[in-house]
């Protein structure tokens, strides 16, 4: 199995609601700003968002890509959307580890099913 490091979105949005990585960028692997990991840091989610929907050499259906998205629409308010980011990283045929900020390893799946979690939670506490 792939080990990749991308935006910590689990310690992101369990712990500060802002994504947290170890490295100066979380998108290893990926061009810089194909997964909208330095704005999501900067708290840019219109640039994050862009980023995200232009990357052309990100597969649409990559659970990185799904799991930042997700996390781009939650923070804008579209939690369907979100949701179904969420949901399409769990269900993806692709899967790999991701490496948080505090060094947890956790598979892409695990991830998403996680930030689908809270995002419930969120809603349910409104």
């Amino acid at each position: 199995m792939k080990t990749a490091k991308i935006i910590g979105i689990i310690a992101g949005i369990m712990l500060t609601g802002t994504p947290a990585f170890a490295q100066d960028s979380g998108e290893l692997g990926y061009a810089k700003g194909a997964l909208g990991y330095d704005a999501l840091v900067a708290g840019q989610n219109k640039l994050a968002l862009q980023q995200l929907e232009a990357a052309e050499k990100v597969d649409a259906n990559d659970p990185a890509r799904l799991i930042n998205l997700g996390q781009v629409y939650a923070r804008m308010g579209r939690t369907g959307d979100a949701a179904r980011m969420f949901m399409t990283a769990m269900q993806s045929n692709r899967n790999f580890d991701l490496v948080l900020a505090d060094g947890t390893v956790i598979n892409s799946r695990d991830a998403a099913d996680q930030a689908l979690q809270n995002l419930n939670s969120q809603f349910a506490g409104r």
